[in-house]
């Protein structure tokens, strides 16, 4: 069940998740508070002291300009579509917005972010992570390039049976309950040697539901799950994804690569995440 959402509203170019929360909202009947951020000017050390003042309120104002632009975007967008919403601007830095949202996170059953651009150290990528770590609630990530609203026609859930993976199932139930289809799919290194289908439990967990579930097993590198998963993502349709969000610790994923990173650097299609 889904009462309410959170959704950081992108500024300083179009935004996606302004319209996939609302989409949300109306899908279930939900209030969304949606949250923008007038940054702080970013001055790199090595020339503090060297930028007038002036220059730095300009910044700021601009910046400022862009929280209430997208902002007020958003409250024409969900007047629009009839739904219950709250929307504020707070000022923050890069690292304090992502502190911040994940912790107003915590007071909502989910949370809605865009995937951040490929090659930018947009704020998006921050504010994702914070939300993962810092809320202990669901986060769903929208591809920078989505057009539409939410669509479950079928749903990919990505199960490597750890902690994480079973608690993005659970949390992702609201939405699971509305899919057509269901694709419990498990990335493997290597062929099984019986005929026994990993992951058939949780499958039969699904259908106990009465949900439409299909468990399909796929060989991939230990180095290539995150291309392996979009890929069959892309090749099934898929329109929504389900899974475990940083398995490992974020600094060894920083540093050797993962499965969630490369799901964030490259996704398609929005994905709700859990840590």
């Amino acid at each position: 069940m889904i009462r309410d959402l959170i959704v950081n509203v992108t500024t300083g170019g179009p935004d996606v998740a302004g319209p996939y929360a609302i989409s949300i909202a109306q899908a279930f009947d939900a209030h969304v508070g949606a949250v923008a951020f007038a940054y702080d000017p970013v001055i790199p050390p090595t020339i503090m002291g060297g930028i007038p003042a002036s220059l730095i309120d300009a910044q700021r104002a601009e910046n400022d300009k862009a929280a209430r632009d997208a902002l007020a975007a958003f409250d024409k967008a969900a007047r629009r579509e009839g739904v219950s919403f709250e929307s504020r601007i707070l000022g923050a830095s890069l690292a304090g917005a992502s502190e911040s949202f994940g912790a107003m996170a915590r007071r909502f059953d989910l949370a809605v972010v865009a995937q951040a651009e490929p090659d930018t150290t947009a704020p998006e990528e921050f504010i994702a992570e914070g939300a993962l770590f810092g809320s202990g609630r669901p986060v769903i990530v929208v591809p920078y390039i989505q057009k539409g609203g939410v669509q479950l026609d079928r749903v990919m859930v990505c199960w490597d049976a750890s902690r994480a993976a079973a608690r993005a199932v659970a949390d992702a139930m609201p939405f699971l309950a509305r899919a057509k289809a269901i694709d419990v799919v498990i990335v493997a290194s290597e062929r099984p040697k019986s005929d026994e289908v990993a992951g058939a439990d949780i499958g039969q967990h699904l259908a106990r539901y009465n949900l439409n579930v299909e468990v399909k097993r796929i060989v991939a590198t230990e180095t290539d799950v995150a291309n392996t998963l979009l890929s069959h993502a892309a090749d099934s349709a898929a329109d929504f994804l389900v899974m475990g969000g940083y398995g490992h610790s974020r600094l060894r994923e920083f540093i050797l690569g993962g499965v969630t990173r490369g799901i964030l650097a490259a996704m398609t299609v929005p994905a709700l995440m859990s840590h």
